[in-house]
């Protein structure tokens, strides 16, 4: 990665990962893809790299992202999905092109065209959110109980009642917080 930039928050499901290039949308709101060279990086560790990336390409990858989380939320809390993210996703998926590839070891991969381009990847992203939007795969969208962050994210655990993210940023905030405030409420006696 490169120095500077907050490190990526990396998932096991590639639109709600990429929801969370911006994170803690309701706190100090972080972007994580600030420059089109970022969203280079963020690609490429996801298995979708392309060359380069301008200016315009990061806005309509922002605009997926954002799409992404409105319908996802939607989702999660089982309301109606917004006509105009529906329309960003459906577009986005149908612009790109990239193809699903068997690797030896029987895992699914996605080849970008020849000369691949942001667009091509964005498309593999925004078929990944409508598989999980439409329920096509086995978990389900929440909402993480941080107050703070409130990102949508794809629960595959066996009882489906995760509540965070993620464990290692928002669950151990959220443990500590409430660790303190125990502390505070309980403080041990003197000896």
């Amino acid at each position: 990665m490169r120095a500077g930039f907050p490190d990526f928050r990396l998932g096991n499901v590639l639109a709600t990962s990429f929801t969370g290039t911006l994170s803690e949308r309701h706190g100090n709101a972080v972007e994580r893809i600030p420059a089109p060279h970022r969203l280079v990086d963020w690609l490429a560790v996801n298995g979708l790299a392309v060359d380069s990336c301008t200016t315009a390409q990061l806005d309509l990858a922002r605009e997926l992202r954002e799409s992404i989380h409105a319908a996802a939320t939607a989702a999660a809390i089982q309301d109606a999905l917004p006509a105009s993210a529906v329309q960003v996703i459906n577009d986005r998926s149908a612009q790109g092109r990239a193809a699903a590839i068997l690797t030896p070891e029987g895992e699914r991969r996605w080849r970008l065209s020849s000369a691949s381009c942001v667009e091509d990847a964005l498309s593999v992203i925004a078929a990944d959110a409508i598989s999980i939007i439409a329920g096509e795969r086995d978990g389900r969208l929440a909402l993480c109980a941080s107050p703070t962050c409130q990102a949508a994210f794809f629960d595959t655990s066996q009882s489906r009642t995760r509540k965070w993210c993620d464990m290692n940023t928002c669950g151990n905030r959220q443990k500590k917080a409430r660790f303190h405030a125990n502390q505070r409420k309980n403080p041990r006696p003197a000896e």
